[in-house]
């Protein structure tokens, strides 16, 4: 399976292209920045050079794939403004892309509290609304998704359990490690397509919590 995986240097993104790669799989990552290339590489995954915000398309890209997935993120010490156009613009642009393309499988990498952006204050609210509006998009657009909704994220190592629920509102943490793992298998898991949920540290193993949505 060839997949592209859009802002590819993030903590959740080299965990998940280092897995596919371990699987057998092309994981290709999309980064702008070329002195990151190594870091892919030394993954076994392969570095594709593209800029999600300042590029019109990223058709070219695209190209070649089955599942596409977003993972990128302006970070928490970015201002509202890029949050619009990373979050929201970029994830938007891999969707056109993939219809341009003609690949059909994305897998969105969102956030608990998406569903209820106006709840939040501060520097949260406009990373959560960009992030609905980015599931709005993907979710009117025709394409296969999966959105899936992380808990708090930590560092910690993996456990390889998960928590997962289609009811939203859900609180608790999770490792990147398990949410990557949790992305690995949702790739190729027909049961998830048109499914959003939320997934938090728990009891099931995450091959196991993902059959069961």
């Amino acid at each position: 399976m060839d997949v592209l995986v859009a802002g590819g240097h993030g903590k959740i993104a080299m965990r998940l292209l280092r897995l596919l790669a371990a699987e057998g799989h092309r994981a290709r990552g999309l980064i702008r920045n070329s002195g990151q290339a190594a870091d892919l590489e030394a993954l076994g995954a392969v570095a594709i050079l593209g800029d999600l915000e300042a590029d019109a398309s990223l058709a070219e890209y695209v190209q070649g794939a089955d599942v596409l997935v977003f993972a990128a993120g302006a970070g928490p010490g970015s201002g509202p403004e890029r949050k619009r156009t990373v979050d929201l613009g970029g994830a938007v642009k891999l969707v056109d892309a993939a219809l341009a393309v003609g690949v059909h499988r994305y897998v969105m990498i969102s956030s608990i509290g998406a569903d209820r952006p106006n709840a939040a204050s501060g520097s949260m609210r406009p990373y959560l609304e960009a992030k609905a509006e980015a599931d709005r998009y993907l979710m009117a657009s025709g394409l296969e998704y999966t959105i899936v909704r992380p808990g708090s994220l930590t560092d910690d190592p993996g456990i390889g359990r998960v928590r997962v629920s289609t009811g939203l509102g859900g609180r608790g943490d999770i490792p990147r490690d398990d949410v990557a793992a949790v992305i690995a298998q949702v790739l190729d898991a027909p049961n998830t397509i048109g499914v959003t949920f939320e997934v938090f540290s728990g009891d099931l193993l995450v091959a196991e919590a993902v059959r069961s949505l």
